[in-house]
């Protein structure tokens, strides 16, 4: 239990600024709202039951949402292998290579197709 200490009390700090910052936010923030305010803001333009353009987002945007997920997800394999190096020696440096490679080769694939290009 005393390894999670710290663990503990930073959780209990970070739950406290948020309690504390939510609660000073009502106490303290304007009070005064109208109409306007409490519409949804939808970047300046008048929200409508159907989007504009039928509603559909082109695949590059899809495409680039799904590299950003494969760069976080490559992140988190990242971090812990990069905090155990010592322990995994040569092998575990050849692995990280070849996940990383692999990664890339992804990545230009898409740079390729100009999945990044935006007009």
């Amino acid at each position: 239990m005393n390894a999670y200490t710290p663990i503990l009390v930073l959780g209990g700090i970070a739950a406290a600024f948020a309690v504390f910052s939510v609660v000073m936010a009502a106490i303290i923030g304007p009070k005064r709202y109208n109409r306007a305010k409490l519409d949804a803001y939808e970047c300046g333009i008048e929200p409508t039951p159907q989007p504009a353009g039928g509603g559909r987002f082109p695949v590059k945007y899809y495409l680039t949402a799904m590299l950003f997920i494969v760069f976080d997800i490559e992140i988190v394999f990242l971090y812990p292998w990069a905090v155990s190096f010592d322990s995994l020696g040569l092998f575990g440096l050849v692995e990280m290579l070849l996940f990383v490679l692999t990664v890339f080769v992804a990545y230009a694939y898409v740079w390729r197709r100009g999945g990044l290009e935006w007009d």
